[in-house]
């Protein structure tokens, strides 16, 4: 969840830690610290809050040495204070961790009775102070490391200095991610490689239970028993460029604009637009063979796997089945031999989601992951990927990397549909007409702005709002609730607009605002009739819709947000957007964090 910097060179460490960490507030956090040796000494700055804190603490009282590791928290076990923060330690060795540590109770009991002395709330803590605790019974760094290691219960990505060893970081990865980076004489850690883009594009990815000991020379790799390993240095494409805000006030503004080329880059990849077919990767088992499916995810991404069910059933007459991914791995489904395991996840290295990859995996389903990271834990353990290609996306609430998952959702759709023969030529090629005009569409959606800001408006007063939408415009408004509870604390919640009259309406007044996602299609005439129940018990109704449905809706609602009329296929795609943008303007007006919502990180790698 949290960031992780590790440097060993010649060059001040405090300076290029800090400049990563500022990389990684994207991932959300509540404090942040940094810790060098100088001297063979270990010292540390901490402050609680965001960067720009700790700024004012390495201004006041500076922090030399050329080998260091930071880190940015997102509290789990202990108030987001200072003395929680990160880096943690004792005068032989200070730490940063990653994840959770499940048996830190007992672990910390035991060497309290050991005569260990403990100063914080965290479970983080219980890492260091059984690495000292080693370090007193005279082992080496390593060894003392590896010991603790072994006592470890529960997720953790790992870096640590050691008093009297300058030029040395250890890393560990456990079910949360950790690369080592390559330079000229100087070497990185961290828990992604974009808080490394401008430092390098060499990158060597930690497989799970992996140590590694870093030095200005070099890495050695070794598995969780201690044993030499190989771990291959990948150049990355990712540039310190491609994550600057180009002029906009907040990255999520920049990214909703980025819809656009997103969509048509992640379409690019997966059809070809001279034979108007979908191209899938080759795969390492037959589409036409798969006799069902199941698919997972968590956030924003779950919402998406929802559209796809919709798809996979209606199109491609393929038995779905989906489920949150913090569920699926404890409700222990029955799994078909041979059935096809879809996750998807932006970061893919989601922990949850990761744990069900690995279910399926044991229960002998063919694996395929639609992630935006390539280079990812799940990537690497899937059999086949299908990229996103949205690029970084630094703001914690998603915008442009949902659009891209549906878009290759719908490609796979298709494909699925085609080979298992219920889409004949013509459908084929209707559907990815229709997907090949998404950029364009998506683009006028924009123009829309003025309407979307009057919406803004009525909702911004609000304390509850109600969304509304059939059939796969319903898992469009839970990610417009979800956007709103995100970034603009006001609480939301989506139903499918059938069930309103089986609870939510006694809900319904002139207070609580109904936002409803009615594009043209199948379903119209439906979810009207849901809304003039909800404009009968007083109502206000702010309609999402598209140019053959604003007609109908003026005189009901109060304001109509029209976007162009799409294939009924793709239209959960473009009306996505208006939906996240209303979150967005609603933010602005309620003058909320908005690239970094309090309490959410970006990468969620804990359960």
């Amino acid at each position: 969840m949290c960031g992780i910097v590790g440097v060993v060179g010649r060059n001040p460490a405090t300076p290029v830690i800090f400049d990563a960490l500022r990389r990684l507030e994207y991932r959300g956090y509540d404090s942040a610290g940094i810790a060098t040796l100088e001297n063979g000494q270990v010292d540390r700055r901490r402050a609680a809050g965001k960067l720009d804190h700790l700024a004012t603490v390495l201004a006041r009282v500076p922090l030399p040495g050329v080998t260091g590791i930071g880190h940015t928290r997102w509290a789990t076990h202990g108030a987001p204070t200072e003395n929680n923060a990160h880096p943690h330690g004792t005068e032989r060795v200070s730490v940063v961790h990653n994840g959770i540590i499940e048996n830190f109770e007992e672990l910390r009991r035991e060497l309290e009775a050991a005569g260990q002395v403990f100063s914080t709330e965290t479970d983080s803590e219980t890492i260091a102070q059984m690495i000292d605790y080693h370090l007193r019974r005279g082992l080496s760094p390593r060894d003392a490391a590896h010991e603790t290691l072994k006592r470890l219960e529960g997720a953790y990505a790992l870096a640590m200095i050691f008093a009297g060893h300058d030029g040395m970081v250890i890393g560990a990865r456990h079910g949360a991610p950790l690369v080592v980076g390559f330079g000229e004489d100087e070497m990185f850690l961290g828990s992604d490689s974009l808080a490394l883009a401008p430092l390098t594009r060499r990158i060597a990815y930690l497989d799970d239970g992996d140590r590694t000991i870093v030095t200005p020379g070099g890495a050695e790799f070794f598995d969780m028993e201690g044993r030499a390993v190989t771990r291959p240095i990948r150049t990355t494409a990712l540039i310190a460029g491609s994550v600057g805000k180009d002029g906009y006030r907040h990255y999520m503004e920049k990214e909703l604009h980025e819809h656009p080329v997103v969509i048509g880059q992640t379409l690019q990849r997966l059809i070809d637009p001279a034979t108007r077919r979908v191209v899938m990767p080759d795969l390492p088992f037959d589409l036409a063979a798969v006799p069902r499916a199941v698919m997972t995810a968590c956030g924003s991404a779950f919402y998406a796997a929802m559209i796809g069910r919709y798809w996979l059933e209606q199109y491609a007459r393929l038995p779905v089945d989906i489920d949150v991914a913090s569920e699926m791995r404890y409700r222990d489904p029955p799994l078909v031999p041979g059935g096809l395991g879809l996750l998807i996840s932006q970061s893919g290295e989601t922990a949850d989601t990761l744990a069900a990859l690995r279910g399926m995996r044991a229960a002998q389903q063919h694996i395929v992951s639609v992630l935006n990271v390539e280079q990812s834990t799940m990537a690497r353990e899937s059999d086949a990927v299908l990229g996103t290609v949205a690029g970084p996306e630094i703001s914690v609430a998603s915008t442009k990397a949902f659009t891209a998952q549906l878009s290759v959702l719908a490609c796979l759709t298709v494909a699925l549909g085609r080979a298992r023969g219920h889409l004949d030529a013509a459908a084929e090629e209707r559907m990815v007409m229709a997907l090949l005009d998404l950029p364009s569409r998506a683009n006028e959606v924009f123009a829309q702005r003025d309407a979307i800001r009057r919406m803004a408006a009525i909702v911004a007063e609000a304390s509850d709002v109600l969304y509304l939408g059939r059939g796969s415009s319903f898992p469009v408004a839970l990610e417009g609730a979800l956007k709103l509870k995100e970034i603009t604390y006001i609480h939301a919640e989506a139903y499918a607009a059938g069930e309103m009259k089986h609870g939510p309406i006694s809900l319904i007044d002139r207070t609580v605002p109904v936002v409803a996602t009615v594009p043209s299609g199948r379903l119209f005439d439906k979810t009207l009739s849901n809304l003039q129940e909800a404009r009968a018990r007083g109502g206000r109704l702010l309609v999402f819709t598209d140019t053959q449905g604003a007609p109908r809706l003026r005189d009901l609602a109060e304001v109509v947000v029209e976007v162009p009329t799409v294939d009924e296929f793709t239209a959960p795609i473009v009306q996505t957007i208006p939906v996240q943008m209303l979150a967005y303007e609603v933010a602005l007006l309620k003058g909320t964090d908005v690239d970094q919502p309090r309490n959410l990180a970006k990468s969620v790698t804990v359960e």
